[in-house]
């Protein structure tokens, strides 16, 4: 699947003093590369990519400038990642991280892909900004790699369950299905539904769905949208099946040489940056589900009754494979702090 976590970016930024001829002052020139196309419609982290830049070199007024490197011209994640956590460096690096660059530093981030943990996309805001697990991993995080881990990157909305059988309504629908699964998690969470998961690359997925390999799969809308996969597909239910974001964490060293004010630009940038793509992708997500009904798919948002069945079932089920790998305790501060997002966000 092909899900926000499948287009993986990573930025990172070089540093360089780059002598500028007509100032007195030496700008530090910051290089950023991330994975997918400069296309700020298609390729929601170049949105962030182009917005930090803009408004990183604004607020220090030239004193940092950043290049910008899409279709990961600067190495792959675990490369850049590598680099991003060694201790005394003079590079700074800066990664926009999916869950496969973080993960192998800092595993404990897999719980907060929990399936149906969030009922809002205000909920996942609240938790990426406020909670009490959010808090801990960044000081954790910290502790661990010398690193900063600063925002949730949001990337492309809710992943959404299609198929080309039946309306999917309850996790009981899914009996007999056969649906793509991008990782074992996907494949455990599609079993527990009494579905059968089978790995297909995003590359062959129209195919297998055109030709009944699979039944179905799980993307957010825009990325339905980008595989033209309503061509293939009639059912479309709309399951805040997991939060589409991506990491952003800046090397220590880098943010450490920073001056005061220039440290609080960055974080500023950080932060507005990815307001930026909550409001753009809020409002994209809309536009592209009413695309895919135009072009006839049939959307279904399940009631919190029929939701009770897809946490009930799938929940246990995936926090159980995610015990190695994240801990118990996480685990379950992660759901806690998802269920007071979502109390404290509800309408």
């Amino acid at each position: 699947m092909k899900y926000v976590r499948m287009v993986s970016v990573i930025a990172v930024l070089a540093l360089c003093a780059v002598m500028v001829p007509a100032c007195s002052w030496a700008a530090v020139e910051v290089r950023m590369s991330y994975n997918g196309p400069a296309d700020e419609e298609n390729n929601a982290v170049h949105l962030f990519a182009a917005n930090f830049k803009r408004l990183v070199e604004e607020g220090t007024k030239g004193e940092v400038i950043i290049g910008l490197f899409p279709d990961s011209q600067l190495g792959n994640e675990e490369e850049r990642m590598e680099l991003l956590v060694k201790q005394g460096m003079n590079l700074p690096v800066v990664n926009v991280a999916s869950f496969a660059g973080v993960a192998p530093v800092f595993p404990e981030i897999y719980a907060t892909a929990i399936p149906f943990m969030f009922d809002s996309f205000e909920a996942a805001h609240f938790f990426f900004d406020e909670s009490r697990f959010w808090n801990r991993a960044k000081e954790e995080f910290h502790a661990r790699t010398g690193a900063y881990l600063l925002e949730a990157v949001e990337e492309g909305g809710f992943l959404a369950f299609t198929n080309n059988v039946r309306e999917i309504r309850s996790a009981k629908d899914f009996e007999g299905l056969k649906f793509r699964g991008m990782d074992e998690g996907q494949v455990i969470l599609y079993k527990s539904f009494g579905a059968s998961g089978t790995p297909v690359p995003w590359t062959e997925l129209y195919l297998a769905l055109k030709t009944g390999v699979v039944d179905g799969q799980m993307n957010p809308a825009m990325y339905i949208k980008m595989g033209s996969l309503q061509e293939v597909q009639k059912y479309l239910t709309l399951a805040n099946i997991q939060y589409s974001d991506q990491f952003l964490v800046i090397n220590g060293d880098f943010m450490d040489s920073l001056s005061e004010e220039n440290r609080k630009v960055v974080l500023e940038a950080a932060k507005k940056a990815n307001e930026i793509n909550r409001n753009a992708m809020a409002e994209q997500d809309k536009k592209d589900i009413d695309f895919l009904v135009e072009k006839g798919m049939v959307a279904y948002s399940p009631n919190d009754e029929e939701m009770e069945t897809f946490r009930s079932a799938g929940q246990p089920a995936y926090v159980e494979w995610l015990k190695e790998k994240a801990g118990q305790d996480w685990l379950d501060l992660a759901l806690e702090c998802a269920r007071n997002a979502n109390e404290k966000t509800r309408k």
